[in-house]
């Protein structure tokens, strides 16, 4: 038995416990291939053009899937991750919009996992992921769940070591553990905390490999994955904000923990155009970073966005911030001559 699980959205953060789960039931899982121009075209046919990228990606994967004849979709609807804190309608409604408009032959597995409804739990949202496929042994489903949550937790380790999701997934689903070695104090690199959502940077496509430019700029660069729950809120703080939308540790929890953090010379931060929560969010990020004197820039996608233009504004920025270091570096030892 195979199952496909789209190369998008929630894919970001939840696939290790996803495969791990499903494989311990001796359920193949298939992965959509990686994004390309072709499926981003397949999934923006399918919406109107308002519709945000990530949503066109994730479709487009559904349709990828579908082509390599796997006819069993997985895709949970997630309401709320914490009582009273929800997810954006795009992750909660995924399901509902899959259904119709990806009109094929397929069965479409889409349990409901709510924190905010008394009775929803986790458990429940994993039976009901498995029954369509003919398993009803609720023993074996918790015992591969917590092979599930080996996994998960080995991915999220090594995101706090600031390895980039994509290697991180690999890694966990395969049982091993990698370090990333920053040096934050080495002068000769500045660094850049990259503040979005998972499915804006770790997608090579869509973020037009973002994170290795910035590396091949000579930056460390700073993820929300490498942060605990205690440094978002502390982040929550920081902006004078509370916490609304699940999505926001990753971003304004984030964005507020590094504009106080003195190891971070700049932020970036990538948003995907008309997105409503993500415009709400970056007004006041641009409003805070200027009390903590931290630059920023804001980067906007969507499926026409140029490269080269997303290049040069990356270069621009991160030229601004060596000269910023250089500057501020020139002071100081001005400062301990004059001193001495």
């Amino acid at each position: 038995m195979k199952i496909g699980i789209p190369r998008g959205l929630t894919y970001y953060t939840y696939y290790p416990f996803w495969h791990a789960f499903f494989e311990a039931l001796g359920v193949e899982v298939v992965l959509s291939d990686k994004t390309t121009k072709q499926i981003v075209s397949d999934g923006s046919a399918l919406v109107v053009t308002e519709t945000c990228l990530p949503v066109k990606v994730f479709l487009g994967h559904v349709q990828n899937l579908l082509d390599k004849g796997i006819d069993i979709i997985y895709c949970p609807s997630i309401q709320s991750i914490e009582p009273k804190i929800y997810n954006c309608s795009k992750i909660r409604g995924l399901p509902d919009l899959v259904r119709n408009v990806v009109r094929r032959n397929y069965l479409l597995i889409e349990p409901t996992f709510d924190m905010s409804e008394k009775g929803q739990t986790f458990e429940e949202c994993l039976y009901q992921s498995v029954v369509p496929l003919g398993i009803k042994d609720r023993k074996k489903v918790k015992k591969a769940a917590d092979k599930g949550w080996e996994t998960q937790h080995l991915y999220e380790k090594m995101l706090k070591y600031g390895i980039e999701a994509q290697k991180a997934i690999s890694c966990a689903i395969q049982g091993k553990e990698e370090f990333i070695q920053k040096n934050p104090l080495d002068e000769n690199k500045i660094n850049i905390a990259l503040i979005s959502h998972g499915y804006n940077i770790y997608d090579e496509h869509i973020s037009m490999k973002v994170i290795q430019k910035l590396r091949k700029m000579g930056a460390n660069v700073y993820f929300a994955g490498e942060l605990n729950k205690e440094e978002y809120m502390q982040g929550f703080e920081n902006l004078n904000t509370t916490l609304y939308w699940a999505n926001e540790y990753e971003m304004s929890g984030a964005a507020g923990y590094y504009m106080n953090d003195a190891k971070i010379d700049g932020l970036i931060t990538i948003t995907s155009f008309g997105c409503g929560p993500d415009s709400i969010m970056i007004e006041r990020m641009t409003r805070y970073s200027k009390q903590y004197k931290k630059p920023l820039l804001n980067l906007t996608i969507d499926e026409h966005t140029g490269e080269a233009g997303f290049i040069t504004r990356l270069e621009a920025f991160t030229d601004m911030i060596f000269r910023t270091k250089r500057v501020k570096k020139l002071k100081g030892i001005k400062q301990k001559e004059a001193v001495h």
